[in-house]
């Protein structure tokens, strides 16, 4: 990419597009655009291929997307699979039609078969059957892989898709019913601390914040307490116990958001399409890259971690009538690191980042 190439930003407000936004606003990208859901409706054909003739965007990441933990994936299904297709489809059928120059395509390995060998290679890619509760979101982000690699294949573009670990960092989600694992385990935790303290000047602010189903921290105590107990974050016997969805044992593994941003920024500045299949391949296919850290955690260590960081002293109880998701999803990144990048923020640090952004986030509300 040039220091004055259009850019366009899809999503920049989540977790991914901010991480990468600010990795090119740091080196130094002058013509990046932007725009909020309210903006433009990635969905509606019409209008994306609108700004797409208004704006002529050079390069384009696609980090728009319906992304959800467990229990928003299984329960919202329907919705997971149309809106990832739709924005999908309409950004990058537009960017072929206007001759963008270079996009990038941001998946997620949930793409991989629920019993995958480990670690998960790209060569992996539909082979088996995948994981239930995430099948619609996976179908949706498989196909965005074979749109670009078709695309790429029949019309000489230049599309890259990459397949993120699970993320966390700066401007995650905390929705206690939506989030991943990892923010929403720092968020009860959080408020469960408090709630040892009986500290009900945290909780509101925590509340008004990113108020719980509508109710934010203006709200009787009595109620406040009653949405807490319904997310598992329980006073018992003067004792505060904190639950969490399944067995604890799944092993799952995690990069900082900003690491990820870095790593595609690199392959943005610095590789192509042809670099990411082996020169002389008859049958191009699993051209994607996977981005991670080849560490993982078990869930359970994983909520001992994020206690002993954010100073919560109460039990931790296994709801084990919950499902457990695929019991080990660890990235084989070894194709990246032979393109040349490799992760440098490691769990424990990233774990103590993300609950100072989320202190000075609440502090500055």
């Amino acid at each position: 990419m040039i220091k004055n190439g259009k850019i366009f930003v899809a999503g920049h407000r989540g977790l991914v597009g901010s991480a990468i936004l600010k990795n090119l606003n740091k080196k130094g990208y002058t013509d990046i655009i932007t725009r909020t859901r309210r903006e433009l409706d990635l969905k509606n054909a019409t209008l994306v291929a609108d700004f797409f003739a208004q704006e002529k965007p050079e390069y384009v990441v696609l980090a728009a997307a319906k992304v959800g933990g467990i229990v928003a994936n299984n329960t919202y299904r329907a919705d997971f699979i149309y809106e990832n297709l739709m924005i999908q489809n309409n950004v990058i059928h537009q960017s072929y039609v206007h001759r963008v120059k270079k996009l990038l395509f941001l998946g997620s390995t949930c793409i991989y078969p629920k019993n995958c060998p480990q670690p998960m290679k790209e060569e992996y890619l539909l082979t088996d059957t995948l994981e239930y509760t995430n099948e619609p979101y996976a179908l949706a982000k498989i196909a965005g892989i074979k749109m670009c690699e078709s695309y790429n294949l029949q019309y000489n573009t230049n599309f890259i898709a990459v397949m993120p670990t699970n993320l966390y960092g700066p401007n995650d989600n905390f929705d206690l019913e939506k989030s991943h694992v990892l923010p929403a385990l720092i968020r009860k935790m959080h408020l469960g601390k408090a709630l040892e303290q009986n500290n009900w000047n945290v909780i509101r602010k925590d509340f008004n914040k990113r108020p719980i189903e509508g109710i934010d921290g203006r709200n009787e105590e009595d109620l406040l307490r009653s949405v807490l107990d319904k997310y598992g974050i329980q006073k018992m016997d003067n004792t505060i116990t904190l639950e969490i969805w399944g067995s604890g044992k799944p092993m799952r593994e995690f990069l900082w958001s900003e690491d990820m941003a870095d790593a595609c920024v690199f392959l943005m500045e610095s590789r192509d399409f042809k670099d990411c299949y082996p020169i002389g391949s008859k049958a191009i296919r699993n051209t994607h890259i996977n981005i991670g850290t080849g560490k993982d955690i078990s869930i359970k260590q994983l909520a001992e971690l994020i206690a002993q960081k954010v100073g919560f002293n109460g039990n931790l109880r296994f709801n084990t009538h919950k499902p457990d998701g695929s019991l080990k999803k660890l990235t084989d990144s070894s194709k990246l690191h032979h393109l040349g990048w490799k992760h440098k923020i490691e769990l424990d640090k990233g774990v103590s980042q993300l609950y100072e952004w989320y202190l000075s986030a609440l502090d500055a509300f």
